[in-house]
């Protein structure tokens, strides 16, 4: 393996850390007030495009609002990765909601009601339901 082959990985890591000490007080908007994490960056073999997703605390308003912010934000985010990585180009910036965990807890609560006892197969199958009106097959009238 080349280190060559993974320098999209190794520049991926470091738009994450740039990025992530720009979101910790360099950016000024209020908008992005809200608890805001850079949780993975994604960033093209052509190294063009750099998906950063976002995780975003507070309410559906202020997560749209900062994610509005951060894509006004991106001309002045590009600039400072050109001069911080010494890149000659920065790729186009894309931010995006991570929705990971709110989808891991929804699984997680989909699994505790396949799991919960009242719908286990093997409560229904260890109380037949009863049947009125069938007597003992070796009992005859």
């Amino acid at each position: 393996m080349h280190l060559t082959g993974h320098r999209h990985e190794r520049i991926a890591e470091e738009i994450h850390h740039e990025v992530d000490s720009m979101l910790a007080g360099e950016l000024r908007d209020p908008r992005l007030d809200a608890s805001i994490t850079v949780t993975e960056v994604r960033l093209s073999p052509d190294m063009k495009l750099a998906r950063i997703f976002v995780a975003i605390i507070g309410t559906p308003e202020e997560q749209s609002d900062a994610l509005a912010a951060l894509t006004k934000a991106t001309g002045y985010i590009r600039h400072e990765l050109t001069e911080r990585i010494q890149m000659r180009r920065s790729p186009d910036l894309q931010f995006l909601m991570d929705t990971s965990e709110e989808q891991a807890r929804r699984i997680e609560e989909l699994l505790r009601q396949a799991n919960s006892p009242a719908n286990s197969p093997t409560s229904s199958a260890a109380n037949p339901p009863a049947n009125p009106g069938a007597g003992n097959p070796s009992e005859k009238s």
